[in-house]
């Protein structure tokens, strides 16, 4: 089987057998294809599309194309959660843990900032001592023993997504549902689960920035996993404005304890992370329906208990023992702090929520290319919300930066982000939960 051959059937519109993808992916592996071989594939599945059955074929070539995790005799059900990524979501720290305490499994192996948006690996490495690269049988001891454990994706998971994504990354090839739907289920197939939540970003700081796009991952998404004999269900979530109330990983982890801890649970993050949560407790059958998980989950906030099983987690993976206890000891501060004044008075109606994330880029809170160090400490707290009002002056965030001159660009690049009604402005915003699908 020649790969020309293989390609022009993609590019004359043809669907591709499981022979063919396997080739193709066997390739990907052992490097028979070439880098352009596999750029004019990528760009053929682009234009032309695949089909549900392709798909679900790709995806499951990907999956096994490397170690692929199994949990037998695990007392509950492995579950996990993935998000397509935005500015200030640090959903899956939370929400790990609260499965936990709530009988699931959650081996949850998370990614790094891409672009504007951050990554979960990143917000753990931001606390000192932990370590996002455990060794597989440490991975599998903590799950087992905690419930939960977070970590970053290892070089002999999914190695065929991993060469793929490269290519389509510098192939402008990225943006294709088909592509991206086995790109993520590969990976969380071969994390070996029984059920996944998917939440779907949609609006100006996510991939997919209109509800038809959003929908069209969603559907995918969902019909490829089901289609591959996972459970799975998706919602689709808004991303108009900061999730939570900072952005950064120091900040985010910050956030993070305060929400376990029950200091402070911003209202739109409490509600995705309830949502998504709940969805992945009747997956497992450890609820009978939405209302009795929310139950079950508050119980699990109120009590302590995931609290606790995320300084179990934290812990575990070679963190401080008294993160909650002492969180100012081990999270760094930056040097400069300053709020951003709103320059007039009036309602917040609009926020460019990419541009926020990218401001948090040009801190130094995320990397330009892959081999760039991070700030941890940089990013932005107390972000106000949309709908909320100010006075001229008052802050609309606080920004964490390295020096004064990073600051005062920081300051106006959120001013320039934001829109303002006149004082006293009718708004109403959208559900933070747009859509379930699934």
């Amino acid at each position: 089987m020649l790969a020309q051959e293989i390609i022009r059937a993609k590019r004359d519109g043809g669907a591709l057998d499981a022979a063919q993808i396997a080739h193709f992916v066997r390739g990907l592996v052992d490097g028979s294809w070439s880098e352009g071989q596999v750029a004019a594939l990528g760009m053929a599945v682009f234009l032309r599309g695949m089909g549900r059955e392709e798909a679900v074929l790709l995806t499951r070539a990907m999956m096994n194309s490397g170690r692929v995790m199994r949990w037998p005799d695990m007392p509950g059900p492995v579950l996990d959660k993935h998000s397509s990524g935005g500015v200030g979501d640090k959903v899956s720290l939370m929400l790990a843990p609260l499965v936990a305490a709530c009988g699931g499994y959650v081996p949850m192996i998370a990614g790094r900032g891409l672009g504007h948006t951050g990554g979960t690996v990143d917000k753990l490495e931001a606390i000192p001592g932990y370590t996002t690269m455990p060794a597989p049988a440490d991975f599998d001891r903590i799950v087992r023993s905690l419930g939960c454990a977070i970590i970053g994706q290892t070089a002999d998971l999914a190695p065929a997504d991993k060469r793929f994504y490269a290519t389509r990354d510098v192939t402008a090839t990225v943006e294709s549902v088909p592509l991206i739907t086995a790109s993520i289920l590969s990976k969380k197939l071969a994390a070996g689960l029984e059920g996944l939540a998917m939440d779907v970003k949609c609006g100006n700081g996510a991939f997919c920035d209109t509800p038809q796009m959003a929908r069209e991952l969603a559907e995918s998404i969902v019909a490829v996993g089901s289609g591959a004999g996972l459970k799975i269900r998706a919602l689709i979530t808004d991303m108009n404005e900061v999730l939570g109330s900072t952005a950064g990983n120091m900040l985010e982890i910050a956030e993070t304890i305060a929400y376990l801890s029950g200091d402070e649970r911003e209202p739109r993050l409490h509600e995705v992370t309830l949502a998504l949560a709940a969805e992945m407790l009747v997956i497992g059958g450890l609820a009978a329906d939405e209302a009795a998980a929310r139950s079950k989950l508050q119980r699990a906030l109120d009590s302590g208990a995931a609290a606790e099983k995320f300084a179990q987690m934290v812990a575990a993976l070679g963190g401080p023992a008294d993160l909650f206890e002492r969180p100012d000891a081990h999270l760094c501060l930056a040097p400069v702090v300053r709020p951003v004044p709103a320059p007039r008075a009036g309602v917040l109606t609009g926020l460019r929520t990419r541009d926020i994330g990218l401001a948090v880029v040009e801190l130094g809170g995320g990397r330009r290319k892959a081999a760039d160090a991070i700030d941890m400490s940089v990013g932005f707290g107390r972000f106000r919300h949309l709908g909320d009002e100010l006075a001229a002056g008052e802050a609309i965030a606080i920004v964490h930066a390295a020096d004064e001159a990073a600051a005062e660009r920081a300051i106006a690049a959120v001013q320039a982000a934001c829109d303002f009604a006149e004082p006293g402005s009718a708004w109403t915003g959208q559900p933070i939960v747009m859509e379930r699908v699934g």
